[in-house]
């Protein structure tokens, strides 16, 4: 069967014979090579396009973007944004203004992401363009650009419209040919129950959310997916709902979405968050994915254990609740049955007493050597059922328990932070990797809760690293 969606405007359909071909593949073997393979993991930005669909217009690397994950969507890339008759964006404009083109391979990755910023109104620069790789321009032409065209219109071009965001019963399986690694038929479930049934009969089965670990998996590790579920179009695992108890995220919530909707509520979350990935990952990554991959260095689990998030499974018409901690059993091991999915997560409402710190070589955009999450509320001068939770100690994401019972009930003193710092190796023997040392990952556990404990002696003044204050 085909897939439909609007290419830079124009309505378009695509037979499936591959579930796994990439756009970037497919749009190359269009003649669209405009778009670029870069580093083909979703790194660099050359490949970035504009996806549209019911949630608004997001940039996208098209590099690990699957072809069933943009059935009733729109797509532009760098052909699609000049108006039809030629004119060229402002954004095109003022980069020819600004000589912000060298050699030219990440110019239209540049161009589809500024663009994208320029329709979606988003003036932080420095961020929206992060995801983007430049050898030879360097970054101020470019931001010159992207700031010159701030007041400019949208051309009324590129406010495009999904083709349709429904998937009738009878088309839920799109045939895969006997040709390429994805052999079986990939199914297109519009709703949570169709998962829970779909993958009752396919518990061995691949999730596809936002393909930004799955897409590496056929990009890097050439591996066979078998059969293929993609969850784009379960729009009730979507979204962030507060209530007066909880604040509940649906497992396919992207990270963007989780970012701004925490911010008013955890600001450190939503700052990690915001250096978890670029926006074109940020966009596509989803909070299920990353916590049910089970990853040590995830970055998502360690606040949520230390905010006693909760953790919602289903499994058929089955379901079940565990706390965030108790789901990481080992690494590579998690409490999940076969064909049992992360249906969603619940974090207790409570007061902001949440610091996070995430530790990588390069500040934005990297894996976490370690990840330290803080809970520590304080009443009369003494900490109270503080929650400390790492990633990147241990095998799977882990809570320092030893450091916890040292500090409740301890008064906020340099004794206290001082005992608690000699704790964290009761609680963790970290490997040492490419990324630290165990000695260092050690240390650097130390320095967190030191960072942590001054913010509070300084009244939650914020804080920065890359700030020098006197």
């Amino acid at each position: 069967m085909e897939i439909s969606f609007r290419l830079n405007g124009d309505p378009t359909t695509v037979p499936i014979t591959d579930p796994t071909e990439t756009l970037l593949d497919w749009l190359r073997a269009q003649g669209l090579t405009g778009t670029k393979e870069g580093c083909n993991e979703g790194d660099c930005g050359a490949c970035s396009v504009i996806v549209t669909d019911g949630d608004g217009a997001k940039p996208l690397n098209a590099c690990i973007l699957f072809l069933p994950q943009l059935q009733g969507k729109a797509v532009r890339t760098v052909e699609g944004i000049a108006a039809p008759d030629g004119t060229l964006h402002p954004v095109q404009e003022a980069m020819i203004a600004h000589h912000g083109s060298q050699c030219g391979f990440c110019t239209p990755g540049f161009i589809t992401t500024m663009a994208c910023a320029h329709l979606n109104k988003q003036t932080d620069y420095a961020d929206q363009i992060a995801g983007n790789l430049c050898r030879c321009t360097g970054y101020a032409p470019i931001l010159k650009a992207a700031q010159q065209v701030e007041d400019a219109p949208v051309p009324p071009h590129m406010r495009d419209a999904p083709v349709t965001s429904a998937v009738s019963s009878g088309q839920k399986y799109l045939q895969g040919g006997a040709a390429g690694r994805g052999t079986a038929s990939p199914f297109l479930p519009q709703h949570s129950d169709d998962v829970a049934a779909w993958y009752l009969d396919h518990p061995h089965g691949t999730l596809i959310a936002g393909a930004t670990d799955v897409g590496l998996w056929v990009t890097k590790q050439f591996r066979e997916l078998g059969p293929m579920a993609f969850l784009a179009g379960c729009d009730d695992l979507k979204g962030v709902h507060l209530s007066e108890a909880e604040i509940s995220i649906g497992a396919m919530t992207d990270m963007e979405t989780l970012r701004h909707a925490l911010a008013p509520h955890h600001p450190d979350f939503a700052e990690m968050l915001r250096r978890y990935g670029s926006v074109q990952v940020r966009s596509a990554a989803t909070l299920g994915g990353n916590i049910a991959n089970g990853s040590p260095i995830g970055d998502s689990p360690p606040p949520l254990i230390a905010l006693d998030a909760t953790l919602h499974l289903r499994c058929g018409d089955d379901r079940r609740s565990l706390r965030m901690e108790d789901f990481f059993l080992d690494y590579g091991k998690q409490d999940r049955r076969p064909g049992e999915f992360v249906e969603r997560v619940t974090i207790p409402r409570q007061p902001d007493t949440l610091h996070v710190f995430k530790l990588s070589k390069r500040f934005d955009q990297d894996i976490s050597a370690v990840c330290g999450a803080f809970n520590l509320p304080v009443q009369n001068g003494r900490f109270v059922r503080p929650r400390l939770a790492f990633g990147g100690m241990a095998g799977v994401p882990k809570r320092a328990s030893h450091v916890e019972a040292l500090l409740d009930g301890q008064p906020m003193t340099e004794a206290t932070l001082a005992t608690a710092q000699k704790s964290f190796a009761k609680d963790f023997s970290p490997l040492s990797d490419m990324r630290a040392s165990s000695a260092y990952r050690l240390a650097a556990c130390e320095g967190m809760v030191a960072r942590a404990f001054h913010r509070l002696r300084a009244q939650g003044q914020p804080s920065t690293v890359l700030e020098v204050a006197p």
